[in-house]
């Protein structure tokens, strides 16, 4: 097996990171940050771009630009480009591949393996979802892990003592916390619980709503109506928010923002720390009962915790800092970057996973990863009941049978709804798939014996059987929910993928030689000019033929549909004339 990458795939940035010498090394974006942007963006000439040059253009190209797309996973949103149809796995899948890229450039290898992160609680789709963008993208990935958990991991690998931590995890667009407890090398997650959509993306709403609303108490004009504008307005208020958690007071200035009845409109609003936090107390209260409900079904106090620590940027939110130590009477500790910790711990399970012995505590033994299920798992029965077979921080990989019947005299098959969630009824619960056992044999209502076995793996990701207990005859069965990706598009989005880094290879070559190719054309033009009459008309005339072919191919380049026949003539024209004017650029 070749080197692992841990990837924490994030709603607003994400990170990749490997073992490089032993330690858990970052791996710095392709222009040089050690985040990426999780905002993928499409040309004019469908060119995709993705990271910090799709992030700056977000305002001027915004119906071409999309961000936030975690938010999305496991879900049937779709965005048509060009024609083509973008599910969230696709659009996941280049920001992967470009990370992906990334590590391949810092290691110099091919990388095949990854260990992705997701919020722990995500459900079976949006895990599945997000393993199918890994696919897509590339990449055999081992292991999907808990954002939280992979958080405690790198923290465990230099605080191996015995302790109870927790983990408060605030990214872009999710919240989880997890109750953990690391103790004679194994890293235990005890309970787990979160918000899918609660995030740093409300926070910037929060802003945006606000000075949309004074901008147009001021000025008549609903800034929603512009794009462009609307857009501007989300780029300032995300940068104010990161100002305030430094500042007490911030100033969004955008002149000639919008155009008015007369003339054209700028917006010039300076904004406190403490009006910040009236627009966002009840977004961080939010998180207090997701924190008391990990805590009490770890059967804990919050006294009886070691550390607690912070994860995710929305953390620098100073309210945000405050709240949690209310909340546990604890100071949260920042021994860990917020942005990077659930990367690196990723690329430590990652190695962990390739047969390598990285992971060590203090006293120097192997640590042990156990992790949990984030909500319990039923099926539905008559009366629309919810009838659990595992409940919620169950540990994993775990695997529970039931025995259920028939409700209908002579009935052939049985049709099982799988649910995921903590309501009594079936309605009040996320429907994560169907699956119907067929071939039952005809008897009476009660008679049949059906035995319903779950199957939870390492990843979270749930596998559903049945056995007719009469007949013995057993079917596996694969959970099939509308929102999911089929095989048959998983392969052709993996194709499609695979042709375009063939494009974009094509690209970066035509870019490349078309560019050495200019470079010298400049060079011949201009010493041809030096030369004056100083240079034999034959050989005059030879160059200026071999200069006319490769300035002609030159002109013929289009970047975005290049073909390697068209980059292959450029570089036997550039040799070409490389030979023929040697001498005319050594002497002038």
């Amino acid at each position: 097996m070749g080197k692992v990458i841990g990837i924490d795939l994030g709603t607003t940035n994400s990170c990749v990171a490997i073992i490089e010498n032993g330690e858990p090394t970052i791996i710095n974006s392709s222009t040089g940050g050690r985040t990426t942007p999780s905002i993928v963006a499409f040309s004019k000439t469908g060119e995709r771009i993705v990271g910090e040059i799709a992030a700056r253009q977000f305002a001027t190209n915004p119906e071409r630009t999309i961000a936030s797309i975690k938010r999305h996973m496991g879900t049937n949103w779709c965005k048509n480009i060009d024609g083509t149809d973008y599910k969230p796995q696709m659009i996941s899948a280049m920001i992967l591949m470009q990370l992906k890229k990334e590590a391949e450039d810092f290691t110099g290898e091919n990388i095949k393996e990854a260990v992705i992160t997701v919020p722990a609680y995500f459900n079976d789709v949006q895990r599945q979802a997000t393993k199918d963008a890994g696919r897509i993208a590339g990449l055999n990935v081992l292991r999907i892990v808990n954002e939280p958990t992979s958080a405690a991991l790198s923290y465990g690998l230099n605080h191996g003592e015995s302790q109870k931590v927790m983990v408060y995890d605030l990214g872009g667009g999710t919240f989880d916390v997890s109750i953990i407890e690391i103790a004679d090398g194994v890293i235990e997650v005890l309970a787990t619980a979160g918000d899918n959509h609660l995030g740093g993306d409300d926070f910037d709403d929060r802003i945006v709503e606000y000075l949309v609303a004074e901008f147009k108490k001021e000025h008549g004009v609903d800034i929603k109506k512009d794009m462009t504008a609307f857009y501007r307005v989300k780029e300032a208020a995300k940068k104010a928010k990161e100002e305030l958690s430094t500042s007490q007071t911030t100033t969004i200035n955008l002149p000639y923002l919008i155009v008015g009845k007369n003339e054209p409109l700028h917006m010039d609003v300076t904004l406190s720390r403490i009006k910040f936090n009236e627009l966002v107390y009840d977004l961080v209260e939010r998180t207090k009962g997701p924190v008391m409900s990990a805590l009490n079904d770890a059967g804990i106090a919050a006294s009886e915790l070691g550390k607690v620590l912070l994860v995710g940027g929305s953390t620098r939110i100073p309210l945000v800092s405050e709240k949690v130590k209310s909340i546990t009477g604890k100071e949260p500790s920042r021994n860990i970057n917020p942005d990077e910790c659930v990367a690196l711990g990723a690329a430590v399970l990652g190695d962990t996973l390739s047969g390598n012995a990285l992971v060590t505590t203090g006293q120097g033994s192997n640590l042990l990863l156990l992790d949990v299920t984030p909500m319990s798992l039923s099926i539905e029965t008559m009366g629309g009941v919810a009838t659990r077979l595992i409940d919620r921080n169950t540990t994993v990989p775990a695997r529970y049978s039931k025995v259920f019947t028939t409700a209908a005299p002579y009935q052939r098959s049985v049709l099982i709804k799988v649910l995921q969630g903590e309501r009594p009824m079936a309605k009040d619960n996320k429907k994560i798939g169907d699956f119907k056992l067929k071939g039952i044999r005809k008897a009476m209502p009660g008679v049949p014996q059906i035995e319903v076995t779950f199957d939870i793996d390492v990843n979270g990701i749930l596998r559903v059987s049945a056995k007719d207990l009469d007949t013995m005859k057993e079917q596996s069965i694969t959970i099939e929910a509308s929102d999911r990706m089929s095989d048959e598009e998983i392969q052709q989005a993996m194709r499609d993928a695979a042709e375009y880094a063939s494009l974009d290879n094509l690209r970066r070559q035509a870019l490349d030689v078309s560019s050495e190719a200019s470079n010298l054309a400049g060079k011949v033009q201009q010493s041809l000019k030096n030369a004056g009459k100083d240079i034999d008309k034959a050989e005059r005339k030879i160059i200026k033929r071999d200069l006319a072919l490769l300035q002609k191919y030159l002109l013929k380049l289009k970047v975005d549909k290049v073909k390697q026949e068209e980059i292959d003539k450029i570089k036997q024209a550039k040799e070409v004339l490389e030979t023929s004017s040697a001498n005319l650029l050594a002497k002038f």
